[in-house]
């Protein structure tokens, strides 16, 4: 799990619209899921392309806040089922087996009881949660999450944290969370990526990563205390409680 930090317009959300296929390099080239991508082919778009479809029917991807009409008249088990048309291909119906899947994840995340409720009329956290197991139902060999906490109180914050991270432990899901608060991917991740003004200031171990003179340097604050002093987390054998608990 790698967490991608930094201030807005730092170029978190730029990645993942690039590894999600989405975002046109400017300079350079890219390789996601052995999908080459390169700046300045003349004449050719790769997002355009059925390599890029191909792509995105292997990446699952969470944005931020939903924003839905409430008059949407999609419930939270069609929602889910959205994500299986990547793998079904347009023009077919769901199977049997289609809707079995989708009832497994809403189980998985925790929203059976409101599978049958209009996803516009879900709350904040709620609506998260399908965004989630709509992005399984691709079944993915990457998740990608922009922020997926936004704008969520804090309760619904921590909800939707201890899902990502049960989630991934328990699929092996490789799993990129964007996030503006180094706190979340402290304690969430095995590796963090630090960004600031659209280049990678610092990448590695969250320890090492998210320092005091780092978080200094790129926020221009005090250091927000991601951790004590002297206090080194072991990412193998840590209770998770531990790892979720954000300070």
């Amino acid at each position: 799990m790698v967490g991608i930090v930094g201030p807005n317009g730092a170029g978190k959300t730029t990645i993942l619209t690039v590894i999600n296929g989405l975002g046109r390099l400017l300079h350079g080239e890219a390789t996601v899921l052995g999908y080459r991508m390169q700046a300045g082919r003349r004449g050719r778009d790769f997002r355009l392309g059925n390599a890029a479809r191909r792509m995105r029917t292997r990446i699952g991807f969470v944005p931020q806040g939903q924003n839905v009409d409430p008059r949407l008249p999609v419930n939270v088990r069609e929602a889910v089922m959205i994500g299986r048309y990547g793998q079904m291909g347009l023009g077919r119906r769901p199977k049997r087996e289609d809707w079995q899947l989708v009832d497994e994840l809403i189980e998985l995340v925790g929203m059976t009881p409101l599978a049958g409720r209009p996803f516009g009329h879900l709350s904040g956290g709620e609506q998260q949660r399908t965004a989630i197991a709509r992005a399984l139902a691709q079944e993915p060999e990457i998740l990608l999450l922009d922020e997926p906490t936004a704008s969520l109180d804090w309760r619904s914050r921590q909800d939707v944290l201890e899902l990502m991270y049960s989630i991934h432990r328990a699929r092996g899901l490789t799993t990129l969370l964007v996030s503006h608060d180094p706190r979340e991917t402290f304690h969430l991740c095995d590796r963090v990526v630090l960004m600031r003004q659209g280049l990678v200031f610092a990448g590695g171990s969250p320890e090492v990563v998210l320092s005091d003179a780092n978080i200094q340097e790129v926020y221009g604050i005090s250091p927000l205390c991601c951790h004590a002093p002297g206090h080194v987390h072991n990412h193998e054998h840590e209770e998770e409680a531990d790892r979720l608990r954000l300070i």
